[in-house]
C-alpha cells in the first residue's frame, strides 16, 4: 500500500475530461490563447479520480473538486486555507482569476501553487515528524473569528461510512464482506463528535479530515527552505482531531507502519502540543483507528471486486485486522491495536 495514495471513497464515474481542466490551467498560467513554452515535465495530469481531478501547468495546479460539493462548505474551507491563522499549516490557494471559471460541469475549480510531494519510492525520507507537527499546530489553532460558525464538520467519519456503502454495492457477496461489516459495527454511531471515555464532551477543533502522506507538499514559494505544508481542504472542518492520526494508527495496529515510525510520528505530535491524545493515546485513537481500518478494508474489497482480481498482500492484512476487531466484544472497547 502506497501511504501517499489517497483512498477513493465512492464509485461515481469521473465526469470531467482532464483535457478541459488542462485548458483552464494553461489559461491561468499564460493567459487565454497564449503559447506555452513550459518543459514537458512541468505540465500534466496529477490525479484523475472520482473525488477530484488535478492538473499541473508550470508553477500552478488547477483542481476540479468532486461532483456534488457543498458550495457553502467549500467556500468556508477555502477561506480557512487562505486565512493567516493557518499560514504555517496549509498551502494557501491562489487568488481567483478572471480566466478561470468558478466551476466546470458543476464541479468547483480552484488554483493552487505547485509544490513537490512526498517521494513514494523513498519511504525512509517520509516527513512523519513534520506532518505530526503540522497536525498539532492545526489542532491547536482556534477557528478564526467569522469562520467558526461557517465551517462544517470534518468528513473523516463520513468517508468511512461511504466506503462501507460502496463495498455493500460492489462486493456484497465477497467472503470478507461480513468480516468488515462486523468490525464496522464496533464503531459508535456518533464517532467523530464525542470523545471516547467522556461521551458528554463534544470536540470541535480544526481537523484536516483525510490525512495521509499524499497530503503534504513543499511550499517552494516560502521565504524559508521549502517547508512542508498540508494540502486538500475538501474534508477540512471541525471535529475530534484524533481522526487525523487514525490512518497512521491503523497502519501501525495492522503491522504495516513500523513501530519506530509510529513512535516518531506520535512523539513529534505530543511534543508539539497536539491535543488529540492523552497519557494513553489509544483511549482516543482506538475508535478512529478501527474506523480507518474498516474504511481501508472496505475500499480494498470494492476495488478488487470491480477489477476482478484477488486481494493483494496488504489488503489481506487489513481484512485480517478487521477480523481481530470483530472478534472482540463490541461493548468492551474493541481495539485495532490488539
Amino acid at each position: 500500500m502506497d501511504p501517499t495514495a489517497p483512498p477513493r471513497t465512492d464509485d461515481r464515474p469521473a465526469q470531467l475530461p482532464p483535457a478541459r481542466l488542462a485548458a483552464v490551467a494553461h489559461a491561468a498560467a499564460h493567459g487565454p490563447g497564449a503559447p506555452c513554452r513550459c518543459a514537458s515535465g512541468l505540465v500534466g495530469v496529477l490525479a484523475d479520480r472520482d473525488d477530484g481531478t488535478v492538473v499541473r501547468h508550470g508553477g500552478l495546479v488547477a483542481k476540479a473538486h468532486a461532483p456534488g460539493t457543498d458550495t457553502e462548505a467549500h467556500r468556508a474551507r477555502l477561506a480557512l486555507a487562505a486565512h493567516p491563522a493557518v499560514s504555517g499549516v496549509f498551502l494557501p490557494p491562489l487568488p481567483a482569476s478572471p480566466t478561470v471559471p468558478a466551476e466546470l460541469d458543476g464541479r468547483p475549480v480552484t488554483l493552487w501553487p505547485y509544490g513537490p510531494p512526498v517521494d513514494p519510492v523513498d519511504p525512509d525520507a517520509a516527513p512523519w515528524e513534520e506532518a505530526a507537527r503540522l497536525l498539532a499546530l492545526l489542532h491547536r489553532t482556534p477557528p478564526p473569528p467569522g469562520l467558526a460558525d461557517r465551517l462544517p464538520e470534518m468528513r473523516a467519519p463520513v468517508k468511512a461510512a461511504l466506503a462501507v456503502d460502496r463495498m455493500l454495492r460492489t462486493a456484497p457477496d465477497h467472503p470478507a464482506t461480513a468480516t468488515v461489516l462486523a468490525a464496522w459495527r464496533s464503531v459508535p454511531d456518533d464517532a467523530g463528535l464525542r470523545v471516547p471515555g467522556n461521551p458528554a464532551q463534544v470536540t470541535r477543533l480544526l481537523c484536516h479530515g483525510d490525512f495521509h502522506l499524499g497530503q503534504l507538499v513543499r511550499d517552494t514559494g516560502s521565504l524559508l527552505d521549502a517547508p512542508w505544508r498540508l494540502i486538500d481542504v475538501d474534508d477540512l472542518g471541525l471535529g475530534d482531531p484524533a481522526w487525523d492520526l487514525a490512518r497512521p494508527a491503523a497502519w501501525f495496529a495492522a503491522g504495516i507502519l513500523p513501530p519506530e515510525v509510529w513512535s516518531r510520528f506520535l512523539g513529534a505530535y505530543v511534543a508539539a502540543g497536539g491535543p488529540a491524545v492523552g497519557t494513553d493515546p489509544w483511549v482516543r485513537l482506538d475508535v478512529p483507528a478501527r474506523a480507518l481500518t474498516v474504511q481501508t478494508a472496505a475500499l480494498a474489497l470494492a476495488k478488487s471486486t470491480g477489477e476482478g482480481r484477488p486481494l493483494d498482500e496488504v489488503e489481506d492484512v487489513m481484512i485480517d485486522t478487521c477480523a481481530r476487531i470483530a472478534g472482540r466484544r463490541t461493548d468492551s472497547a474493541p481495539s485495532a491495536s490488539t
